[in-house]
């Protein structure tokens, strides 16, 4: 055959692998809509945030706030549109480095934030420290568990407090990585996550729950007879049973889409869900796959692990699931990223606004549904 009738062919090869390249992106990389979802995040008011990242927020007996922990290691409040936004409380003496737009190990990360409502304390979980405390004046947050059965909590997550009990739950979300490297947490699937009951009296912190997948929000539910921890590797919300004739056992509550972040009941009882992103076909082939895990795990920057999470698309996702069932009552999105991206938390106040918070941006979000 003639050379220049073979030129064409070598001429195709290049064009057949960007078909390909760009047939792969349209099937493996775009999120997953979910069924039924509202594009309603989109109305929220934006609450600018001096510092990166109010992962979780909660308000003082007084009503007051709401408190939101950054990335700089502090705790701010919020004083209202006039006096905007004051610095609490921190977690860590060392406070020379600590930077407003990344994280600092030495600083600390403050997570998920719970106040005792009988002594204004305010219970941090800190990425890198563990579980702290502060009290109603602030200042500087103290040590109160970090190690359960022998083994360092690594990754204190999310709590919740059972005051009557004088004790409180609190997610360690791997006994590998820190904060820093959750995204390495949720992919590579190892089952090193644990929910513990520390309790205040005897200074016992006994695990309730083991071999969880990046174990991220934690709740109580109404009566206080159950906790719930949802994976954000598998969507999975686990249940522990705390009362009743099946405590002591743990089964599936329900699974929520998307990477599921920190839990909130709201005033009657049902739970609001803080969606990191929506799931896409790569992420689920990672997960599925360990190998492919670990190949991400020790090939892939954090930002592009990031990107290949979220479509390379941030965008806000929010679910509602009933408290008695688990059943998914509702999905509230900003599916462009418009307004919010990276949902972390969604803490639904007894006039029913919701307060939206988030792990990677400089603000929270007020919808106001009425």
């Amino acid at each position: 055959m003639p050379i220049s009738q073979r030129v064409p062919t070598w001429f195709a090869v290049p064009a057949v692998f960007a078909v390909l390249s760009v047939v792969s992106y349209q099937i493996l990389i775009p999120p997953y809509n979910p069924e039924g979802a509202k594009n309603e995040l989109v109305k929220a008011k934006t609450i600018p945030v001096p510092v990166l990242g109010p992962e979780s927020i909660d308000w003082d007996p007084q009503g007051e706030g709401p408190y939101a922990g950054v990335v700089d290691g502090s705790i701010l409040k919020w004083r209202g549109d006039d006096l905007g936004w004051v610095e609490f409380a921190h977690t860590s003496p060392h406070r020379g480095n600590c930077s407003r737009d990344e994280v600092v190990p030495t600083c600390g990360r403050p997570l998920g934030l719970s106040f005792e409502k009988k002594t204004g304390d305010l219970y941090i979980c800190d990425g890198y420290l563990g579980v702290m405390k502060v009290g109603p004046e602030g200042g500087l947050a103290e040590l109160v568990v970090d190690e359960a059965e022998g083994r360092k909590v690594m990754f204190a997550n999310q709590m919740d407090i059972d005051e009557e009990e004088d004790v409180f739950y609190f997610n360690d979300s791997s006994d590998k990585y820190h904060f820093r490297e959750v995204f390495y947490v949720v992919w590579n699937g190892e089952p090193s996550g644990r929910v513990i009951r520390y309790n205040k009296k005897t200074k016992e912190a006994k695990v309730v729950m083991d071999k969880l997948r990046c174990n991220n929000g934690l709740a109580l539910n109404k009566d206080r007879s159950f906790v719930i921890s949802c994976e954000s590797t598998t969507g999975h919300v686990h249940r522990y049973w705390i009362k009743g004739p099946k405590a002591g056992t743990r089964d599936i509550f329900a699974t929520v889409p998307g990477y599921p972040d920190n839990i909130r009941m709201t005033p009657k009882g049902d739970f609001w869900v803080g969606i990191h992103c929506k799931r896409n076909l790569i992420g689920e082939l990672i997960i599925k796959n360990k190998w492919l895990g670990k190949l991400v795990e020790h090939t892939f920057t954090l930002e592009l692990v990031m990107g290949l999470m979220n479509g390379f698309k941030p965008h806000g996702m929010a679910v509602k699931i009933s408290g008695e069932t688990g059943k998914v009552l509702e999905i509230l999105e900003d599916k462009k990223g418009e307004t919010m991206q990276f949902v972390s938390e969604v803490y639904e106040r007894e006039d029913g606004k919701l307060w939206i918070a988030s792990v990677f941006k400089p603000a929270l979000h007020v919808l106001d549904r009425k």
